[in-house]
């Protein structure tokens, strides 16, 4: 009987930590929203019809929610390979440097080669997605060799693929005067869905991300990319390749980071220049964070960010406030999110969730 009652209570236990974890993002963007309106207030405009502007403009109508989806394009890339690593207990904090080396390499392959039409788009993007992937496993590599921390390696080499990008739009590719690449050719632009001005990688990012949700939770693979993440010596013990995992941790997130710096520039910016892929890569690490690594909730999750990117513009316009109050709503969400997942794993929080459930499950045993 003791051993019914420990096993009913430790059960309800996690089942109200899921469903504590589920409310925290949430929660995080109450609040955030909340912070946000005082903020506008102070400024003497009125936070609802604030509001109202910016997830009109950027929900109102179906050609709206498709630019917002645009702008989440490349975030759902970067938080998709932030949320793969990560689940194999591995930071890769380096997916901006991935996503510019992937913007980099196809580009330049286009304009080296000249081939132009679908044969291009698809080779580019391919270019992008593989150079990605190698530019990850150096981080890897480093890790499991020389035993070198995967944040610091993957940071350091973020400031190398802008300063190698610097040098193509300014030195080896620049086009005339400016300090950018000539634009790519129009055949091998990304087609835009006829009506709405969302180019067809918004579908593959999409498609992407329900790939990597099976991939994770469904396949052999994706459960010793788990186990790994979750105790890498007892996955040992049992017989997995550890260090072999790690490299593929990193290998496929650089390769999903890398595919979005291609689709980005054959979608959206079509050239390098200064500021390219600026942001994207801590903004999906963010992403992931507040969608608790799930990637079907990280396409979420970014679907909602480029929104308030897109809606920020009609809020200014409407009513006089600067874009900036996005920006502090969008960090307030991270800093609430992060909070509050940090304060439920706390110990004392643990052990009052576990005596709820077991309170619960004594309960339901006295009246049964």
């Amino acid at each position: 009987m003791a051993k019914k009652f420990d096993s009913k209570g430790a059960a309800r236990g996690m089942a109200r930590e899921r469903t504590l974890t589920i409310l925290v993002p949430i929660i995080s963007v109450l609040l955030a929203l909340v912070v946000g309106g005082i903020v506008i207030a102070c400024l003497g405009k009125n936070p609802i019809q604030g509001y109202a502007l910016l997830f009109s403009g950027s929900l109102g109508t179906p050609q709206k929610f498709a630019s917002s989806l645009v702008s989440a394009c490349p975030l759902i890339f970067t938080a998709l390979a932030a949320a793969f690593a990560y689940r194999c207990g591995v930071f890769n904090l380096g997916g901006e440097g991935q996503f510019i080396m992937g913007a980099v390499s196809a580009i330049v392959f286009l304009l080296v080669t000249g081939i132009e039409g679908i044969a291009g788009t698809v080779l580019a993007i391919l270019v992008g997605t593989v150079v990605g992937a190698l530019w990850a496993a150096l981080p890897g590599i480093m890790k499991i060799t020389r035993g070198l921390n995967e944040m610091i390696t993957s940071i350091m080499l973020n400031y190398v693929a802008t300063l190698f990008m610097g040098f193509i739009y300014t030195n080896a590719f620049r086009d005339g005067g400016n300090p950018q690449t000539p634009s790519v050719a129009d055949s091998v632009m990304l087609a835009k869905i006829p009506g709405f001005r969302i180019h067809t990688g918004v579908i593959l990012a999409i498609v992407l991300g329900l790939v990597v949700a099976y991939v994770i939770s469904k396949t052999s693979f994706g459960f010793k990319i788990r186990a790994v993440g979750l105790n890498p010596l007892a996955s040992k013990v049992n017989g997995f390749n550890v260090k072999f995992l790690v490299v593929a941790a990193f290998v496929i997130s650089g390769a999903i980071a890398g595919m979005g710096g291609a689709v980005e520039l054959l979608g959206k910016q079509y050239r390098l220049m200064s500021g390219f892929g600026s942001g994207f890569g801590f903004d999906g690490v963010a992403i992931a964070l507040i969608a608790q690594l799930n990637p079907l909730a990280s396409l979420l999750v970014a679907i909602f960010f480029g929104a308030l990117t897109t809606g920020a513009s009609s809020m200014q316009v409407g009513i006089m406030v600067p874009t900036a109050i996005v920006e502090i709503i969008r960090a307030l969400i991270i800093i609430f999110s992060v909070a509050g997942v940090a304060l439920i794993k706390l110990p004392k929080i643990q052990a009052l969730i576990q005596q709820m459930g077991s309170g619960k499950a004594k309960k339901e045993e006295v009246n049964a």
